[in-house]
């Protein structure tokens, strides 16, 4: 776990927060498995009435299969590293991230200003 204490107030996460953060990650987790399930299936199904399916309607289930299996990948990740205590650390410049981007989005990697700087490389 990583307990480490930072001057900044913004970025000091306490052992609430971070009980608070895996437990969020968690259902996160849970949540993410049961939609892939659930999207496995519903496709299992629907490939019986192949004929009634719209291009449209495989392309949205397609996006959404590859959008839960991409966070969920990103839960995973974020748990890891609460496991490995270097939770809440960008991954790009070893600073702690703020305390109110993680609130937000647990499972970040990158602190505001380097993901700033990823998204707008081309």
């Amino acid at each position: 776990m990583n307990h480490q204490t930072v001057d900044n107030r913004d970025t000091a996460l306490s052992l609430d927060d971070f009980v608070v953060l895996r437990e969020n990650l968690r259902e996160q987790l849970l949540f993410r498995r049961e939609q892939l399930r659930q999207l496995s299936e519903a496709a299992t199904r629907a490939d019986a009435f192949l004929d009634r399916r719209t291009a449209a309607q495989m392309e949205v289930r397609v996006k959404l299969t590859a959008s839960a299996s991409m966070v969920l990948t990103d839960v995973e990740a974020a748990l890891a590293r609460m496991d490995q205590g270097h939770y809440g650390i960008c991954h790009l410049c070893r600073r702690p991230m703020a305390r109110e981007q993680l609130m937000i989005v647990p499972q970040a990697r990158y602190c505001g200003r380097c993901q700033h700087v990823r998204e707008a490389r081309p």
